[in-house]
């Protein structure tokens, strides 16, 4: 076991999970606004914009996140029409292809969860609100939406472990992320044991972090508190 290897590395690597907490942020908090749009959509009693949303939901589920990834790097490169448009700003670089896949992937996921979550909702509830002359709108976004949340945050903390994972896989287009860096480094020095070792414990910690953090989301905002 080559200590001064995984010591010497260990630098490189927190820089690159700097890169690689910037991609799960960014992604999240698109993916929660399409995840939110999207559970609303699949409430929704007109069969068209359920099965829209549903459809949706059941594409980025049911294929891999790499697969997503490679169509939206590579394959939408293909269309000539695109690469003439101002999309092409975006979509040449991995980094904000990565952050599209992985924003749509987790959206869908989390429309998921906040379906469930809106629907466990007792409907006495509901009408209690409405009962006190509060109109629909404003009883969705002020009791529906924040119930919802706090509901969902166990399923959702998992989403988020899941989506920081998924993240390694930036590293196939190129992007230099946590995971992307030890490659590298494993390519120069060939001691892939190592160098896992150290990503491995980042991405561990990471995790550990991400736990706690929800944990202490669901106590705070617990009913019981």
């Amino acid at each position: 076991m080559d200590l001064e290897l995984m010591i010497g590395s260990l630098p490189k690597l927190l820089g690159a999970a700097v890169i690689t907490l910037k991609l799960l942020s960014v992604s999240l908090i698109i993916g929660l606004f399409i995840g939110l749009l999207f559970a609303i959509l699949r409430i929704n009693e007109n069969v068209i914009i359920n099965k829209f949303a549903y459809g949706y939901s059941y594409i980025f589920r049911g294929t891999p996140l790499l697969v997503q990834i490679f169509i939206i790097y590579f394959g939408l490169g293909q269309i000539e029409y695109l690469r003439s448009t101002f999309l092409w700003v975006v979509l040449k670089e991995p980094y904000w292809c990565a952050i599209i896949a992985f924003a749509l992937n987790t959206g869908a996921y989390t429309s998921e969860i906040l379906r469930s979550a809106f629907q466990t909702i007792k409907p006495g509830i509901i009408e209690a609100g409405k009962s006190l002359g509060i109109s629909n709108k404003i009883v969705f976004y002020k009791i529906q939406i924040p119930i919802a949340i706090r509901q969902s945050l166990p399923a959702y903390g998992n989403e988020i472990i899941l989506m920081m994972k998924g993240t390694s896989l930036a590293s196939t287009v190129t992007l230099m992320d946590l995971t992307g860096v030890a490659k590298y480094i494993i390519s120069t020095t060939f001691k892939p044991v190592e160098v896992f070792i150290v990503a491995g414990s980042i991405y561990l910690f990471m995790t550990f972090c991400i736990h706690n953090f929800i944990k202490f989301l669901e106590k705070k905002y617990s009913f019981n508190s």
